[in-house]
């Protein structure tokens, strides 16, 4: 039943949220634990979520929606009542974050605005992800199905995840592949959005290579000479800081 050891673990749940805003926001820095309470709407949605779960578990009819809805238009995230989210969660900025039914998420997740954590079709069940812990996923991805998100990994932005993916790995692309970064194990709640790996254009480069080197072969052995063909080069090669740090 609805109680005080309910109240205090929800407390004590919004404290670690709050201290997870401050750790993982550069924007949050010298901001004191009531304005953002007050100021950032993925700390209040969380917070609504809270109470919400909290008497959607006891069997209370009608509330915890409701409770959903007004959290909903106040701003801009939705959380279904029944979703399961451990400690230490952080949605940065939130417009556009909705997370479903079935959806679990682990300790010490971030989010980003626009994230879906969504179902396919009309299936029974589990149909909502799973993200265990230290899972990062940047702004605009759609993770969709009863997929399960490893330990640690990170999903670019607007990448759209289908199948399950391996922890300590980065996904990006639509479909979603998996990468490694620089072949390091990824690292904290950040990750440089702009210069991840692109799959599709590393196999079109080291396509482009081999036709290449099997032109150079015909030519050689046919005596003829062969015509310069242009090189495939990056479009905007990385250059500069990381951008990660905000």
């Amino acid at each position: 039943m609805l109680g005080l050891g309910t109240l205090s673990r929800v407390i004590g749940e919004v404290r670690r949220d709050v201290a997870a805003a401050h750790a993982r926001d550069p924007a949050a820095r010298g901001a004191g634990s009531g304005e953002i309470l007050t100021s950032w709407p993925g700390v209040q949605a969380l917070l609504a979520h809270r109470v919400a779960h909290g008497l959607h578990s006891v069997g209370v009819p009608v509330v915890p929606r409701t409770l959903s809805m007004v959290s909903r238009t106040w701003t801009g995230i939705e959380i279904h009542p029944a979703a399961q989210i451990g400690q230490g969660f952080f949605i940065d900025h939130g417009a556009g974050v909705v997370i479903g039914e079935t959806a679990q998420i682990g300790n010490d997740v971030t989010l980003y605005q626009g994230v879906t954590l969504g179902g396919t079709g009309f299936q029974t069940g589990k149909r909502h992800p799973t993200l265990e812990d230290n899972v990062t996923v940047g702004a605009g991805a759609k993770l969709l199905g009863a997929i399960i998100v490893g330990h640690g990994a990170k999903i670019g932005a607007n990448t759209v995840v289908i199948h399950d993916v391996p922890p300590n790995s980065t996904v990006v692309g639509n479909p979603g592949h998996p990468v490694r970064v620089e072949g390091k194990r990824p690292e904290g709640p950040d990750t440089d959005w702009i210069h991840l790996p692109d799959p599709i254009a590393d196999a079109i480069t080291r396509l482009s290579a081999r036709i290449a080197e099997l032109e150079n072969e015909v030519a050689r052995l046919s005596g003829a000479e062969r015509e310069t063909i242009a090189e495939v080069r990056p479009l905007r090669p990385p250059q500069g800081p990381s951008p990660a740090g905000g």
